[in-house]
């Protein structure tokens, strides 16, 4: 069997530590704020979680920007050179264009290297959505599972991976062109926090509302509760812009009303809080209905 390599994108918002434990290579993604364009790596180099979502609060605006084929060529030839094969584990394309400058890259590549396999999912799946696919993907390669065996088991896994989202700053959503001033205003003044999922399309989609913070957040327990796979059995994934004591509080409940045993916390990266803004609480997890 070819050795291979597992290759992703920071938008998977896995921690340094998952990363190194994986043997995963990342391509950082970019962002920019107060003018300065920055690479997201996993180890947060650049700027840590902590200081970009202080500067929102601040008042600071970010922005994200395609990702190039060109990227994408650089960090995948020298793997290729050293006689690797590659999978590519991509961010949704429902939701950014990393997936098509992937696909790109891989056709090109191809024909340069002819004898390599080069193997792109689109995981439809976003943050530690992605990042959840990704460890288990990771997890099978260091078992010794083949590439295609890999690729095939994200192929048909990706639509049981479910996101379960809610955000405390509705003005943030607003700017973002998520929902109208009207409603941000409203839902601001009445406490009103959207619950949104990450959809069959892998977009983004706001299916409810919760009256306050805590009803949000036990909102996602309930649908761990209510529609994940063996539960007890799995690795539980949360992810979470700057707002450590509430996913402490789902991570607290998921083990004590649903028995989850294994949970994971991941810092939401700035490619992805660039959109949600602070206080934003994810759940994923392997469920019917997604």
């Amino acid at each position: 069997m070819s050795e291979y390599v597992i290759i992703t994108d920071s938008s998977a918002d896995l921690t340094q530590a998952l990363v190194e434990e994986l043997e995963l290579s990342v391509l950082p993604l970019s962002f920019t704020i107060r003018g300065t364009t920055l690479e997201d790596h996993p180890d947060k180099r650049n700027m840590s979680s902590k200081e970009f979502y202080q500067l929102l609060r601040d008042g600071e605006m970010s922005t994200t920007s395609a990702v190039n084929m060109q990227q994408y060529i650089d960090l995948l030839e020298p793997v290729l050179t050293e006689g690797k094969d590659v999978l590519i584990l991509s961010f949704t394309s429902g939701l950014s264009n990393t997936c098509q400058a992937s696909m790109m890259a891989a056709a090109e590549l191809r024909e340069k290297f002819p004898e390599r396999k080069i193997e792109v999912v689109d995981t439809l799946c976003a943050s530690a959505g992605q990042g959840l696919l990704v460890w288990c993907a990771g997890k099978k390669r260091l078992a010794g599972e083949s590439l295609e065996a890999v690729r095939d088991w994200c192929e048909e896994n990706k639509m049981k991976v479910c996101h379960w989202v809610t955000v405390n700053d509705l003005m943030h959503l607003k700017r973002g062109g998520r929902i109208s001033a009207t409603t941000a205003l409203a839902g601001t003044l009445l406490q009103i926090k959207p619950i949104i999922h990450v959809d069959d399309a892998g977009k983004l989609d706001t299916v409810d509302k919760a009256r306050g913070r805590k009803a949000a957040l036990d909102y996602l327990v309930k649908k761990v509760q209510d529609t994940a796979i063996d539960p007890q059995e799995q690795t539980v994934f949360l992810s979470h812009s700057d707002c450590q004591e509430d996913i402490e509080y789902v991570a607290a409940q998921l083990r004590e009303k649903v028995g989850v045993k294994d949970v994971k916390i991941c810092d939401i990266g700035p490619v992805i809080g660039s959109h949600t803004g602070p206080g934003c609480a994810v759940v994923f997890f392997f469920g019917q209905p997604r």
